[in-house]
């Protein structure tokens, strides 16, 4: 990995970059081959995409064509809601290895946690011990489907990937993963744009100290909190800036004053009832199969 990306080890012994390039909601119509381009080229070796972000073709293009050697860039997709159960999962990972263009994914995850997630989970675990997912976990898992799913489970998730920013801290989650060395990733790190977050005193109070930008010191917070984080632009200036937050460190006072920012609760509630109906309603992966 470059000097720009420390990493986190998981649970499985693999490193992870502590920061990744998230691509949801960047469209397949070169934009995201551009955005990915120009994340690697600035040092990110960590790229997050999914089967329902409908851009894994371009994420793999753009890895191609960056120059970078493979096992120097940590590739992350997802399972989508359509493909659960064993044989539909082992499909969609096949899927996702030949859009990718790739021969293994870095980590696979369990997207959303409803349905045959056994079943999905059972396929992922044959597909890393065949060497094509070399690390797998979930996401938008809260205590409660946790501690319904992953007890269950011969292997034990290695990350999941949730909301998470100064807001929504996830406190009671983060000890239920911590007691297995499970690391939380954060979706939505900079609370998609909160503005009310961005004006936070504490925060402005020491971008200025810092000579950073808010979005700088959100994200050195989550760093220091040991989250694994996934800033989203397509503006190169912003993804070269989310970048740049390893040459300063937050005080254990600083710390704490974010820490006191966290309401409990964020934008996306997976125990309420019809998300899965939702979920499925909204994206249909295969639409053009």
């Amino acid at each position: 990995m470059t000097e720009k990306t420390p990493t986190f080890t998981l649970n499985d012994g693999n490193q992870i970059p502590a920061i990744g390039f998230g691509t949801f909601q960047i469209p397949d119509d070169g934009s995201t081959y551009q955005a990915v381009l120009d994340a690697l080229r600035v040092g990110y070796r960590h790229i997050d995409t999914a089967v329902a972000y409908f851009n894994e073709d371009e994420v793999g293009r753009a890895i191609a064509d960056s120059g970078i050697p493979r096992d120097q860039i940590w590739v992350t997709s997802k399972l989508w809601l359509q493909d659960y159960g064993e044989q539909p999962a082992q499909r969609a990972i096949d899927r996702s290895l030949e859009k990718l263009g790739l021969n293994y994914i870095d980590l696979y995850l369990i997207h959303q946690p409803y349905g045959d997630v056994p079943g999905a989970w059972r396929a992922m675990e044959a597909a890393q011990k065949a060497g094509k997912l070399r690390s797998i976990g979930v996401s938008n898992m809260t205590p409660k489907i946790w501690q319904k799913f992953v007890p269950d489970f011969a292997t034990m998730p290695a990350v999941n990937q949730v909301e998470f920013n100064p807001y929504f801290q996830q406190t009671a989650l983060r000890q239920l993963l911590d007691a297995d060395q499970v690391k939380l990733e954060a979706w939505a790190p900079l609370g998609q744009g909160n503005q009310d977050l961005f004006k936070e005193p504490v925060l402005t109070q020491l971008a200025a100290k810092y000579g950073k930008d808010v979005g700088q010191v959100i994200l050195r917070f989550e760093h220091q909190e040991g989250i694994v984080v996934f800033p989203k632009s397509v503006h190169p200036t912003r993804i070269a800036s989310n970048l740049d937050i390893f040459d300063f460190a937050l005080t254990t006072d600083e710390l704490d004053a974010i820490r006191a920012l966290d309401k409990g609760w964020g934008q996306h509630d997976p125990d309420e009832p019809g998300v899965q109906a939702m979920l499925l309603s909204a994206f249909d992966v295969h639409a053009n199969d």
